[in-house]
């Protein structure tokens, strides 16, 4: 059985993926300090909470338990006890149970090798705030990159390094295999040396890395969403070595290219049904006031539905951390089926349909939304804003299906 360690977790589209293609796997430890990622993965892989255990917990109690932890609402900015008073104490049990189920070790720079279980799996897919090109379109600014001494969240990776490098000092077998997930910003001329240096890193220790930049277009999924992988194998001697890179530079994704005829229909992942309360709800949630700024949402992005008639051969473009604004991953144009008279205009994409174009299926959501429970009035465990933004936040899952069968097939051809 292969044991995964989910480091910068979210909501579990590595855990996720390795289910999909039926590999023998546990999940063993998970890390990530925001607070609705934590409960919307708990949700997704251990199903529907059971709160009896924390019964006798007073609001005093769980906020000294949830104290103890770094945690974040945003993903920018640590909780302050003041924040962990003001939240229910339903929410709070919540978040303490989602924490224990998912054994949810919370901030990577508190995490030490000797506090790991023992895996076989380590992700690590980092942030990209402070690498990504988007971060310029969007705010004008560009990121630090992930520069050592740069202190911003990208850089986040070098714990990874202090974690690997702990496992040497304590003698203690490193994970077999290494997964790393990013914006292929890590690529660029201004990230580049920095990368290198981590890849140069990996290759003392004894691993062999193969770096994809892969489009989720060629895995079937009609989303425009490019990539940057690394996968990374520890080989114990030359002939291992040898073995590893014949077999990834023999069955390298990169050369998988579709044409746009075989990849899935956007029809397959939109909810176009409004006579389906769920789907309607959801739909008028997702239309926004027509304001000046809107009406150049609606001129610029692409049109991925006609009322109810998907454009299939249009493919979203990126799914982000917010649909509401431009540019963003396309648009339901109303044209004789408009849902609100706030906008007959159009619609963005909703959550549901977020979460279906990276990857995860409309059970899953359908049980998240059944535990999205309100934790006070008019809020719930999870908003809209936040779901998409967990989505945006997430990997397409069946890019990483194709990856994870790579790594059971090298688990296999290595051996015990």
């Amino acid at each position: 059985m292969l044991k995964l360690i989910e480091t910068f977790s979210g909501i579990g589209a590595q855990a996720q993926a390795l289910k999909n293609i039926n590999a023998d796997f546990k999940t063993v430890a998970t890390a990530d300090w925001e607070i609705g990622a934590i409960y919307a993965y708990d949700i997704i892989h251990n199903g529907p909470q059971y709160l009896e255990p924390y019964r006798h917990h007073t609001k005093d109690s769980l906020v000294d338990a949830l104290q103890r932890f770094n945690l974040s609402n945003d993903g920018k900015k640590p909780l302050t006890e003041k924040s962990l008073r003001a939240m229910s104490t339903n929410q709070l049990k919540r978040i303490l149970a989602a924490i224990n189920r998912s054994n949810n070790l919370i901030d990577i720079n508190t995490i030490h090798a000797n506090e790991l279980p023992s895996g076989d799996i380590l992700t690590y897919s980092f942030p990209c705030q402070d690498l990504s090109a988007a971060r310029f379109w969007h705010s004008g600014t560009m990121g630090s990159g992930i520069d050592r001494d740069a202190n911003n969240r990208s850089t986040l990776l070098w714990q990874v390094e202090r974690i690997l490098k702990e496992y040497l000092e304590i003698d203690r077998k490193l994970p077999r295999f290494l997964l790393m997930e990013n914006v292929s910003d890590i690529l660029s001329y201004q990230n580049i040396d920095n990368f290198n240096e981590w890849q140069a890193f990996l290759r003392k220790l004894g691993y062999v890395n193969k770096v994809s930049t892969l489009d989720a277009r060629n895995f079937r999924v009609p989303q425009s969403r490019v990539r940057t992988y690394m996968l990374s194998v520890y080989v114990g001697n030359e002939k291992e070595k040898v073995k590893v890179e014949d077999y990834l530079y023999g069955n390298d994704l990169e050369l998988i290219q579709l044409p746009d005829s075989k990849v899935n229909e956007i029809g397959n992942y939109l909810r176009l049904d409004y006579s389906i309360d769920k789907y309607r709800e959801e739909a008028i949630s997702s239309t926004p006031r027509f304001t000046e700024s809107r009406e150049k949402i609606y001129k610029n992005n692409p049109i991925l539905a006609i009322d109810d008639v998907p454009q299939n051969g249009i493919f979203a473009r990126t799914i982000t951390t917010k649909q509401d604004r431009n540019p963003n991953s396309g648009i339901i144009e109303y044209k004789n089926n408009s849902l609100v008279d706030w906008n007959t205009h159009y619609r963005n994409l909703t959550p549901r349909e977020c979460f279906l174009l990276m990857g995860f299926n409309e059970r899953q959501y359908d049980d998240l939304m059944r535990s999205n429970v309100s934790v006070r009035e008019g809020k719930r465990m999870l908003a809209d804003t936040k779901l998409i933004k967990l989505a945006g936040n997430s990997i397409v899952v069946p890019v990483l299906e194709a990856i994870f069968k790579q790594v059971v097939d090298l688990n296999e051809m290595l051996g015990n």
